[in-house]
C-alpha cells in the first residue's frame, strides 16, 4: 500500500526527494518505485523558505496513477436552449454544466475568439489602439484569457473547486494546477485550453455566437421573454445566465433603461506598482543574489488600514507583464498578468484603496453612479497619459514624497507611461491613502519603498461597480423571471475559480426553472 504522509524540504532537497522520503520512512531509497507530490506550497517565512508538501510513496509496488474524472459530455442538439450571455469562465462553466444535463446551451459572446482576439489586442499594446468589443475584457474566454490565468479563490465554500480544477485539466491544463496551492495557468497557455472547450461545446450541439452583441431586453409580465440582438434581430428566451463580466457598461446601462433592478456597488480602485523581480525575490527569500532554481518567482500579499479604509495587494504577477485593459476610447485602465513561465524581469500588483457608496457622489436613487466615477478617473489617467494608451505614472517614492518624477525607470507596460502628477488623476482621500499604504508597506517588507519601483495608473476594474440582485435560492432577479444574474459582472464572484463555479450552480438553477415550466 502507497503511504502518504507530510513534508517540510528545503529547496536544496527537491532534488533528492526520493532520499528524502525514504529517510522519513527508514527504508532503503531503492525500496521506493515513485515519490508522487500531491500538494506544494511555498512557506517563506525564516532565514531560508522552505516546500511544505503533501507525497504519496509508493513502496515495492509499481505506481499506478490516479485517473481523474472527467465531465460527461452528450449531444445536447436537440435539448431545450438555455442562453447565456457572455463566455468568460462563468458562462464557459454554465455551458459545459448545462450540458452535463442535457440543455443546449446558446453563447451569445460580443467579442471576437481567441484567435481573432490576439490581433485587436496586438494593436492595442502597440497601437494604443481600443476595439469596444474585442480587448483584454471582451472576448472568447473573458477578462482571464490574457490576464494571468490564476486559479486560487478564498471562496472555497462557494462549491467544488476541485471540480473545476479537474475539468480545466480534462481540456488540456497540466495537472501541477491539482497540486500547487496558488495553481496558475499562464496567460501564454489558457487560451488553447479555452478553445478545446468551446469546440466541445459546439460539437455537443451548443452554440457559440462570436461578435453578437445583447442590445436591449424584453420584460413582460414580469418574465424575461426576449433579448434584442445587435440592435436588429429579436430572440426569444426562457432562461438568460448574464455572465457578461465587471466592465460591460452598455449592459448595465441597458438593464436600468428596462426598467430592471441594479444596484450601485462599492468596488476598489487604485494603482499598480512594478518592481525588479530580483528585488522581490531578494526581500521574500532572503537571498542576496538570483533565487534557488527550485523557487518560482516570489510574489507577496499586502494590506493595511488608513485612515479607516482598507489599501491592499490586488492579482499579484510574480515574473509579469502590465497591460492596458481599457474597454474603450479616452480611458486608461490598467491590469497585470504573468506567463506559465514567470519568467519576465518584473512583478507587478495592484494597489487599491476600498471604496464606500457615499464616495461615488451623486444622486443615492442612481444605480450607475459607481459606475460613472470609475469612468471619469479613467477618463483623467488617458488626458494625464496624453493618449495613445500611455499611462500615467510616478516613481514609488516620488509618489510617497508628493512629487511629479523627473524621469521614470524601466516598464514592461507597452504603450509607454509617462510622469505625471497624480493628484491631478486621483481623488484625494485615494491618493494620500495609497500615500500611507506604500509607507507601511516599506515597513513591512525591507527595501519594498524604492525609486526602481513604479506605480501606473490607473487600477479600477477591480470588481463590478454594479450589482444585479438575485435571489439567493433561486439565482434568478428578484423581480425578473428567468434572469440569472451569473458571475463577476453581475457582483457574485471575483476572479476565475469563483465565476466558474457560480456559472455551474447557476446553471442547475435554470435546468430547475425549465423543469418547472414543464409541469401541467
Amino acid at each position: 500500500m502507497p503511504q502518504d504522509l507530510n513534508l517540510q524540504v528545503y529547496p536544496d532537497q527537491m532534488a533528492h526527494l526520493n532520499q528524502v522520503v525514504a529517510k522519513r520512512l527508514r527504508i532503503p531509497p531503492q525500496k521506493l518505485s515513485t515519490v508522487e507530490v500531491l500538494r506544494r506550497s511555498i512557506d517563506a517565512r525564516g532565514r531560508q523558505p522552505k516546500f511544505n508538501l503533501r507525497v504519496r510513496a509508493w513502496i515495492d509496488e509499481p505506481f499506478v496513477p490516479t485517473d481523474l474524472p472527467t465531465i460527461p459530455l452528450q449531444d445536447v442538439s436537440k435539448g431545450n436552449p438555455i442562453h447565456i450571455v457572455g463566455f468568460g469562465s462563468a458562462g464557459i462553466f454554465a455551458a459545459l454544466e448545462l450540458i452535463t444535463l442535457g440543455y443546449k446551451p446558446v453563447v451569445i459572446e460580443r467579442g471576437k475568439a481567441v484567435r481573432p482576439r490576439r490581433r485587436d489586442i496586438a494593436a492595442l499594446n502597440k497601437e494604443g489602439v481600443v476595439n469596444p468589443n474585442s480587448n483584454y475584457c471582451f472576448g472568447e474566454g473573458g477578462a482571464g484569457t490574457f490576464s494571468d490565468g490564476k486559479l486560487y479563490t478564498r471562496s472555497t465554500k462557494r462549491g467544488d473547486t476541485r471540480r473545476v480544477l479537474e475539468t480545466l485539466v480534462q481540456f488540456g491544463a497540466t495537472q501541477e494546477i491539482l497540486v500547487d496551492s496558488h495553481p496558475h495557468i499562464g496567460t501564454n497557455k489558457l487560451p488553447g485550453i479555452i478553445e478545446a472547450m468551446r469546440e466541445a461545446v459546439i460539437e455537443c450541439g451548443g452554440e457559440v455566437h462570436f461578435e453578437t452583441q445583447v442590445t436591449g431586453f424584453e420584460v413582460q409580465h414580469h418574465r424575461l421573454t426576449a433579448l434584442q440582438i445587435n440592435d436588429t434581430e429579436r430572440w426569444p428566451v426562457q432562461a438568460v445566465l448574464l455572465a457578461t463580466g465587471h466592465s460591460a457598461r452598455d449592459i448595465f446601462t441597458g438593464l436600468h433603461q428596462a426598467g430592471i433592478g441594479i444596484e450601485a456597488k462599492p468596488f476598489a480602485l487604485g494603482l499598480r506598482v512594478e518592481h525588479p523581480q530580483a528585488l522581490i525575490d531578494q526581500i521574500q527569500y532572503s537571498c542576496q543574489g538570483a533565487r534557488h532554481p527550485e523557487l518560482p518567482a516570489a510574489s507577496y500579499s499586502l494590506v493595511q488600514q488608513v485612515n479607516q479604509r482598507g489599501v491592499y495587494s490586488f492579482c499579484m504577477c510574480p515574473g509579469g507583464i502590465i497591460c492596458p485593459a481599457a474597454t474603450d476610447e479616452g480611458e486608461v485602465v490598467v491590469n497585470g498578468w504573468s506567463p506559465s513561465k514567470r519568467n519576465s524581469p518584473y512583478a507587478n500588483s495592484g494597489m487599491v484603496v476600498e471604496l464606500a457608496l457615499h464616495d461615488f457622489g451623486g444622486d443615492r436613487e442612481d444605480p450607475l453612479r459607481a459606475m460613472r466615477f470609475q469612468a471619469e478617473i479613467e477618463q483623467k489617467a488617458f488626458a494625464a497619459g496624453g493618449g495613445k494608451q500611455v499611462a500615467p505614472a510616478a516613481r514609488l517614492t516620488d509618489f510617497v514624497s508628493g512629487r511629479m518624477s523627473q524621469s521614470l525607470p524601466g516598464s514592461s507596460y507597452l504603450p509607454g507611461i509617462a510622469p505625471v502628477d497624480f493628484s491631478e488623476v486621483l481623488p484625494d482621500f485615494i491618493h494620500q491613502r495609497l500615500k500611507g499604504g506604500f509607507q507601511a508597506f516599506g515597513r513591512k517588507l525591507r527595501g519594498y519603498l524604492t525609486q526602481e519601483a513604479v506605480v501606473v495608473g490607473v487600477e479600477s476594474r477591480t470588481s463590478s461597480p454594479v450589482r444585479v440582485p438575485r435571489d439567493h435560492e433561486t439565482f434568478m432577479h428578484p423581480e425578473v423571471q428567468g434572469l440569472f444574474p451569473v458571475g463577476e459582472g453581475p457582483g457574485y464572484a471575483g476572479g476565475i475559480m469563483s465565476a466558474a463555479i457560480d456559472g455551474q450552480r447557476a446553471a442547475r438553477m435554470a435546468k430547475k426553472l425549465l423543469h418547472s415550466l414543464k409541469k401541467p
